[in-house]
This record gives structure tokens, C-alpha cells and sequence, in this order.
């Protein structure tokens, strides 16, 4: 064997297929010695060697490259091995003091934060355009989502995920408000919450009934509020098993929050099957586009709803019914810089409400206020759709005006005063 016989007549025996075999790193070969050679070679130096120093000088070189080829592999093994660690999401070490609302996730390699500032919401999902990546092959691309309502308060939407979002054990149908410590659960992902925010102020005014909670700098704005409200949601329950209740109705949701946004408002609050949200005017006027943009979400999300039995095996088509008022409310921000995150309260929001409950006994799909009739009215006073009608509002003492229509009659408007 080469390495074991300085002696020529070996050299010149051996097969040439055996010369260029393939070297093991692991191996220990014991090369003749050929002397001080330089590490620089051309055809020049070449044909100085003799025979055996050549055949000596390729068994280098492979020894070498087998080394070479044997480090890169121990390497690209140690990479895959680290796929976990290289997927997940860049997270903060937990255990560290923190006043905002916040995500402990549990993986192989650990516990890890996630801080839930600087935004009014955050998406989860497997998928890499989430806000919150969690690398779970049981999780939906978009799989659920965080909303941030002010004064520190959260609620998780399920999107319609495949196996479903869970809240200490039990699966998410409709959005909820989460508490301090609730266990969620995404997939195989296990989640903790934590809103310390909201614990320090509940202790702050424990056994004080009368304690001033910390004012928020609440300002008297001139707004529109729109509630909206699936029809029929009970007997939906009753019909659709849990998994399909939650992917319908979390992507009726996701959705909506989409259009509302997208037409320069935000989700204000989730109620049960119901969401509101509010449109800022200025101080004394309504404008046009402005009044404009909650009735042409409100007509694009009634076209949504229309479309979602065509996507999932409903037992009827989705309806909804909306309620529309303007008035002044308290509009308190309880963001900072260039991320607000306001609420509202007031009698204005209040009656959203109850208008929108008011069309099932009207029987329509629609009604607004009397306030947001006279803009209306400013806008077009020929065509409007309208109709009145005189109702009693739950918690108001006298009967109030409802002005109510249909959405085809609302479709017809929007498109002919365009």
C-alpha cells in the first residue's frame, strides 16, 4: 500500500484507478517524504518530480479536500439542526420588567417576548407578512389577530384559521377580550398573555368604589358612528359545527376590519357578532366625502357578506344591518405620538346602537339618525333613499326618529351620486 513502501517498483505496480480514489478525512496516510516543495507549482516545477513524488503530491491534495469536504458537512449539519432557531421570529428573553401589554411564546429552545406596542393591532401567523411569525406547521398563513381597543383592553380575532385559535381551552368563535395570564393556544403553539397595565389599575382601585381612575385627555368631537351587526347569528351557531362557525365568522371579521380601514376609520369596538367603528369630523361641519365613506364601507361590507355562502357551506346566505349617527362624543386617545389609539363614548355611540337594533322592527337594513339625515340631506335631498319612521329606542324615554332603507336602495344611491 502506498505510504507503507518507499520502494519504485511498488509505486510503478499500483493500478492508476487506485491513485485517484477518494480520501477519507478520517484516515491517517503516511506520505514519503519529497522534500521541502513549494506551495506555489507551474509546468515548470512540475517536471522536476519523479514519479512517486507526483503520485504523493495528488494524495495530498485529496487528503486536503476530503478535510475540506468533511468540515462543511459537520457544518451543514449543525446548520439544519439549527432550523428551529433560524425560523423562529428575533425575540426578546422574557422575564424582564415591562408596563405594556405582552406575549410569552414557548418553544423547543425556550420562552420568548413579544412586545405588543407601537400599533393598534398584530397579526399571528406562519406566514412571513405577519406582525407576529410563529413557525408552527399546524398555524394558517393568517391565522389570528390582536386588536388593540384603548385603555390598555385586548381582543383576539380568529381569521378563519383551519385548526382554530383557543382561549384557556376553549376555541374562538367570536372576538374576545383578553385577560391577564389567558392561555392561548395557535396550532401546537402555546401563548401566554400578559397586560400588567391593566392589573396595576385594577389593584390601584380596589376597595376604593369612588377612586378616580387616571384621566385620559378626552376631547368633545364632532363624529359618525357606525354599528354593524350579523343577522340570524344564534341560529348560525346552532347550524355549523365549531370549526367552520370559527373560520366564517373570523374571516367575516378580518375582512370587515379591512374595508373599515380602508375607507379612513377604525374598528372601534367588537361586540359579540357586532363591530362599530367612528369617523372624525371637524368641529362645527360634516363634509361630503366625509359622510360618504361609513355608507360606502357599509355597502362593501354587505357585498361581502353576500359572497361568503358562495366560500363556505352555509345553511343560508350571511345578512347584516347596520345603524348610522353623528353627534358629538368624548374622544380620548390613549396612544402617544404618531400612533393614536382612541376611544369614544357618548350618547351619539349609544344610539349607533340601539338604531341598529331598531331595523328588525322596521324591517329594513338600514337606519340613521336625525342628525345624520340633515347631512345627508346637504349631500343630496332629492334621492335620498330614505324613509321615516318613529321608534322607540331602548334607555330613551320618548320616541325618536329613524330614517331606514334597504341595501339595494343604498346601492342605487351610491352609484347614481357617485
Amino acid at each position: 500500500m502506498i505510504g507503507t513502501d518507499n520502494t519504485p517498483s511498488n509505486a510503478k505496480q499500483r493500478h492508476p484507478a487506485k491513485i485517484g480514489r477518494e480520501v477519507s478525512a478520517r484516515e491517517t496516510i503516511s506520505l514519503p517524504d519529497i522534500g521541502e516543495i513549494s506551495p506555489s507549482f507551474n509546468a515548470q516545477t512540475l517536471t522536476e518530480f519523479t514519479r512517486e513524488q507526483l503520485i504523493t503530491l495528488i494524495l495530498q491534495q485529496q487528503q486536503e479536500i476530503a478535510q475540506l469536504r468533511d468540515g462543511l458537512g459537520h457544518s451543514y449539519s449543525q446548520l439544519e439542526g439549527s432550523t428551529e432557531a433560524l425560523s423562529r421570529p428575533l425575540l426578546s428573553p422574557t422575564k424582564r420588567e415591562t408596563h405594556h401589554p405582552y406575549l410569552e411564546v414557548q418553544c423547543e429552545s425556550g420562552r420568548y417576548q413579544v412586545d405588543l406596542v407601537g400599533n393598534l393591532y398584530w397579526t399571528i401567523g406562519r406566514g412571513s407578512d405577519n406582525a407576529i411569525v410563529l413557525p408552527d406547521q399546524w398555524m394558517s398563513r393568517n391565522h389570528a389577530m390582536l386588536q388593540s381597543m384603548g385603555t390598555g383592553e385586548l381582543y383576539l380575532i380568529d381569521l378563519g384559521s383551519h385548526n382554530g385559535s383557543f382561549v384557556n381551552g376553549r376555541r374562538v368563535s367570536v372576538p374576545i377580550s383578553l385577560k391577564h395570564g389567558d392561555k392561548l393556544t395557535f396550532g401546537q403553539t402555546n401563548v401566554d398573555f400578559y397586560n400588567p397595565g391593566a392589573v396595576r389599575l385594577s389593584t390601584a382601585t380596589q376597595g376604593l368604589p369612588d377612586a378616580p381612575v387616571t384621566a385620559l385627555l378626552h376631547v368633545r368631537r364632532l363624529i359618525s358612528v357606525l354599528v354593524v351587526d350579523i343577522r340570524n347569528f344564534t341560529g348560525l351557531t346552532r347550524k355549523l359545527d365549531e370549526r367552520l362557525l370559527s373560520e366564517v365568522v373570523g374571516t367575516w371579521f378580518r375582512k370587515a376590519g379591512d374595508i373599515i380601514r380602508a375607507h379612513g376609520s377604525w374598528v372601534d369596538k367588537y361586540i359579540g357578532d357586532a363591530v362599530m367603528a367612528v369617523w372624525m369630523h371637524g368641529t362645527q361641519e360634516v363634509s361630503r366625502q366625509e359622510l360618504q365613506q361609513p355608507f360606502h364601507a357599509l355597502h362593501q361590507l354587505n357585498e361581502m357578506t353576500q359572497k361568503l355562502h358562495l366560500v363556505y357551506p352555509l345553511p343560508f346566505p350571511l345578512k347584516i344591518g347596520a345603524g348610522v349617527n353623528t353627534g358629538y362624543g368624548m374622544v380620548g386617545n390613549t396612544g402617544s405620538g404618531d400612533r393614536p389609539d382612541y376611544t369614544v363614548l357618548g350618547d351619539t355611540v349609544n344610539a349607533a346602537f340601539r338604531l341598529e337594533t331598531s331595523t328588525k322592527q322596521i324591517g329594513l337594513d338600514i337606519a340613521v339618525g336625525a342628525t345624520t339625515f340633515q347631512h345627508m340631506q346637504a349631500w343630496q335631498s332629492e334621492d335620498l333613499p330614505l324613509r321615516q319612521f318613529t321608534v322607540q329606542l331602548k334607555g330613551y324615554e320618548n320616541p325618536k326618529p329613524a330614517y331606514a332603507c334597504s341595501f339595494p336602495e343604498l346601492k342605487t344611491f351610491l352609484e347614481t351620486n357617485q
